[in-house]
């Protein structure tokens, strides 16, 4: 059995074992059991009544959250003309098409968080799908990653979007600010997050959506979560 430290021990003392809380004491407990020595991420983990052997029931897209996430998003365009013009003005960090491509294949270089992508330039990163795919840096329509709009892409980006997949056994994780983010943002994202996942529920599935909602701070335990939000 892998050995707790003793920050992350007494932290656990703090939550009573098999207790589910509000999602007002939850925040609040959170913010108390962060054990990181820097700002930690709030996490969000849903588990959710999905057959994610159906293909309506793989769930992926992304959100802008309306306290953002407290991290600033390095953003990278892949376009040419205008559109690279619009993305330069909507604040992108760097922008090309062919010339940043080389850099990444051939210097291994992924000063980025977020690629963005206009849908001409999509075959030019086919061959780079298996170095990009698994960062999770590989731009997708479904996140609103292959646009038209780089502007607005940008944009949201930079203001606090995240994106959200459900894994094989059907949860979705997001991050939905900082420790040191005050109760109230953190609960305007975590209601935002849960919404936009009832919102996205798929037509075929039967029974309870929702299975459980827990929390979590960076390296903090996990706390469960009340699921009062409408369904």
């Amino acid at each position: 059995m892998k050995k707790r430290s003793k920050k992350y021990t007494e932290a656990l003392s703090k939550i009573e074992k098999g207790k589910v809380y509000t999602k007002e004491e939850a925040i609040k407990l959170v913010k108390e059991t962060s054990i990181s020595s820097f700002d930690g991420s709030v996490e969000i983990a849903m588990r959710l009544n999905l057959d994610t052997k159906k293909a309506d029931q793989q769930l992926r897209g992304a959100i802008v959250l309306p306290k953002g996430t407290g991290k600033t998003q390095r953003v990278l365009v892949i376009a040419r003309g205008p559109k690279a013009k619009e993305a330069q003005d909507a604040g992108a960090d760097y922008v090309g098409d062919v010339d940043l491509l080389e850099k990444i294949e051939k210097e291994n270089w992924f000063e980025f968080d977020t690629m963005i992508a206009t849908p001409d330039m999509m075959p030019l990163l086919g061959k780079l799908g298996r170095v990009l795919g698994p960062k999770g840096l590989m731009p997708n329509p479904k996140t609103g990653t292959v646009t038209l709009d780089v502007a607005k892409a940008v944009e949201e980006v930079k203001a606090g979007r995240v994106e959200y997949r459900t894994d094989s056994f059907g949860n979705i994780h997001g991050v939905i600010g900082k420790v040191s983010f005050s109760e109230e943002d953190l609960l305007a994202n975590m209601d935002a997050f849960v919404s936009q996942i009832l919102r996205i529920k798929p037509a075929t599935v039967k029974g309870d959506y929702i299975k459980n909602i827990s929390v979590s701070s960076s390296m903090g335990p996990g706390i469960k979560v009340e699921i009062n939000f409408d369904k």
